[in-house]
């Protein structure tokens, strides 16, 4: 199940852990709840409310600096799309707030942390009581379910899963008739996701054969991207590429996509943060266009948070995107892999695969009412904890956590400080498109 809004709501969670299998060291269960206790002398429960923006802050700055290395007829519409709302730029500022939380108090007990609920509830007119309600909502998920992860066993925590029914029956309860019927209809919607879905959506058939359609700048061919010498060279490109993603599956993946034959690539704007970086969608088929496969690559960047907490393990920020994803859901696309790939401009970017549109589904936040909201911060707090006891020191993060709610209030004063200093990036981006600083395209 996908729970966001944004940017995940969570706590402080954990990376490192227990020594992995055939290291010959492992820590006891009494030490690592000792380590969770020894974090709050380094970093309190109650300092994860503080937030104080430095005077040198530049979110402006920070967003032109990253947009250096997007496609530059695109960055445009990537700033067109953060000037639709506070919680539009919100989502694709995840630069200054990796800045800004850089110089947060830390506790060695690394993770994600968010105000994308405050600042969704603003955008919804909620009042400032139930903002607080949902984000208590969500950090007191998080750690109740993390302490209860903390006492299971490894591999119960592994194959954990949401019980999807109850959670939708609880939502159901909270939700007003009408909203529900249009939630009801977006969920049956997501159900038909799949690339027969797309097939009909994004292609048309000329002279027999399947072609993609050209809506630019939101789809364009590569033919129509590059010229034709480009274009064929670009396309041998793209069947070696893909010979070295192949690699990166599971055999029985493998053996499956090998039976697809490569039709059409074009150049695809998708989301709001990640408008600029190069994305494709590959037109696979299995059967003279009658089995269709639609594949989504997306260029992976150095993560905004490297500058702050050090490089990745992996040398591919594909495979960096691919290995997190794994750890951090519990089910991931069957297609998901990475690969290396050279532009027409000769440059090496790194790229992770996976099907485009298989059904993906979120609960539409802007439709949501605070009491629907309250439901889905808990969804979102439970899931986040599944992914870090996944991934990180449960038993260090549970000790940590502690079985009071003063974690879950600092969480919330953080949450509405920070959709405050949002609200005045977003004033300082519009200010900077209208004073000519930034080139913003609206309505794409």
């Amino acid at each position: 199940m996908t729970a966001t809004a944004g940017k995940r709501p969570g706590a402080r969670a954990s990376r490192p852990g227990p020594a992995r299998a055939g290291t010959g060291e492992q820590l006891s269960r009494a030490d690592r709840v000792a380590r969770g206790k020894d974090a709050r002398a380094v970093a309190p429960l109650e300092s994860h409310a503080e937030f104080a923006p430095g005077g040198s802050r530049d979110p402006v700055g920070l967003l032109l600096d990253q947009a250096k290395s997007r496609v530059p007829e695109l960055v445009p519409i990537r700033h067109g799309r953060m000037l639709v709302s506070a919680f539009t730029f919100y989502r694709g500022a995840a630069l200054p707030m990796a800045a800004d939380l850089a110089g947060t108090p830390a506790s060695g007990l690394r993770v994600q942390l968010a105000a994308s609920l405050a600042v969704a509830g603003r955008d919804n007119g909620f009042t400032a009581k139930d903002r607080r309600k949902i984000v208590l909502a969500a950090a007191e998920g998080y750690r109740t379910a993390m302490r209860g992860f903390a006492e299971q066993p490894l591999l119960d925590v592994w194959y954990s899963h949401l019980d999807i029914e109850q959670a939708i029956g609880e939502f159901r309860s909270q939700v007003k008739a009408k909203r529900l019927k249009a939630g009801e209809k977006l969920l049956a919607k997501a159900h038909t996701r799949d690339s027969t879905q797309a097939l009909g959506k994004l292609t048309t058939e000329v002279d027999g054969r399947r072609r993609i359609i050209s809506d630019p700048p939101m789809i364009v061919p590569a033919e129509e991207v590059f010229s034709d010498v480009q274009a064929s060279a670009v396309y041998d490109q793209i069947r070696t590429v893909l010979g070295t993603y192949l690699r990166t599956l599971q055999s029985d993946r493998r053996h499956l996509l090998e039976q697809f034959t490569l039709v059409q690539v074009a150049r695809k704007v998708v989301g709001v943060g990640s408008v600029g970086t190069r994305a494709w969608i590959l037109l696979m088929d299995a059967c003279d266009g009658a089995e269709p496969l639609f594949l989504q690559a997306k260029e992976a960047q150095l993560s905004v948070l490297a500058a702050y907490c050090g490089g990745s393990q992996y040398a591919n920020q594909g495979e960096r995107v691919v290995a997190g994803q794994h750890l951090m859901q519990a089910e991931s696309d069957i297609f998901l892999g990475w690969t290396v790939a050279p532009g027409p401009d000769k440059v090496d970017r790194d790229f992770y695969l996976r099907q485009l549109r298989d059904w993906k589904f979120s609960f539409p936040i802007e439709a949501m009412i605070p009491s629907g909201m309250t439901v889905y911060a808990r969804v979102c707090g439970w899931t986040l904890a599944r992914a870090h006891a996944r991934s990180g020191d449960r038993i260090a993060l549970g000790a940590y956590l502690g079985g009071s709610a003063r974690f879950d209030q600092a969480i919330a004063d953080f949450a509405e400080t920070y959709a405050d200093q949002n609200e005045r990036d977003y004033a300082a981006l519009q200010a900077a498109v209208k004073e000519g600083k930034v080139e913003a395209a609206a309505d794409i």
